[in-house]
């Protein structure tokens, strides 16, 4: 049974970066590594563009997962950083879960490595609890295309909703109006095709 629309909407969405490690990364095939690594700063990148409340976890960094990607927790260094000790699903470690409900966010955005256990463990359990979940498909990465298919019919038929990075950045932004440069310049450092739509743009406007 088909739901009905659910836009996101940036005043009630909060961004959950879930085991964005440097060993992690190593298992992802389902998509170019460098084209997976620029999605991932994409989604981060839009999610401090939009001032959305976001949470970074990792899991067992001692172990071979390794540390977060190091320009993530540049890029939100004041943002929870939740290391979890060894709970595998994220929202089994309660530090976690509360730095989630203290967004006060009904929305979740949610991404990270691997995708049917990293990602569907915490999102499986989100949508449990009620809230509206949206994962990042394409900032989110597992070792072949059937373990990405499993995990993404697994996580649809409980309920959430695949997106990309670029299609949340402009259910966000809604209209043009609110801002054409800001977000141009987003899209064009991480989609190499934008880059020539703007510069055509700002080639035409210049002067006007």
């Amino acid at each position: 049974m088909s739901k009905p629309y659910t836009r996101l909407d940036k005043d009630d969405v909060a961004v959950l970066l879930v085991d964005h490690q440097s060993g992690l990364l190593s298992l992802v095939r389902d998509i170019d590594p460098d084209k997976f690594k620029n999605n991932v700063l994409a989604l981060a990148e839009l999610a401090k563009y939009f001032k959305l409340p976001t949470i970074l976890t990792t899991s067992f960094e001692s172990g071979p997962n390794g540390p977060l990607v190091p320009e993530l927790k540049e890029l939100f260094p004041e943002a929870p950083y939740i290391a979890r000790p060894g709970q595998i699903n994220a929202w089994d470690n309660e530090d976690f879960v509360k730095a989630v409900k203290a967004t006060g966010k009904k929305q979740l955005l949610v991404a990270g490595v691997v995708t049917e256990v990293c990602v569907a463990f915490p999102v499986l359990s989100a949508l449990a609890e009620d809230f509206d979940v949206f994962v990042v498909a394409d900032a989110s990465g597992t070792f072949n295309s059937m373990t990405q298919q499993a995990a993404w019919s697994r996580m649809e038929q409980a309920g959430a909703q695949l997106m990309t990075w670029f299609g949340v950045a402009c259910e966000l932004h809604r209209d043009w109006r609110n801002d054409i440069e800001g977000l141009g310049a987003l899209f064009s450092k991480h989609i190499p095709d934008y880059r020539n739509l703007i510069t055509g743009y700002t080639t035409l406007t210049a002067g006007k």
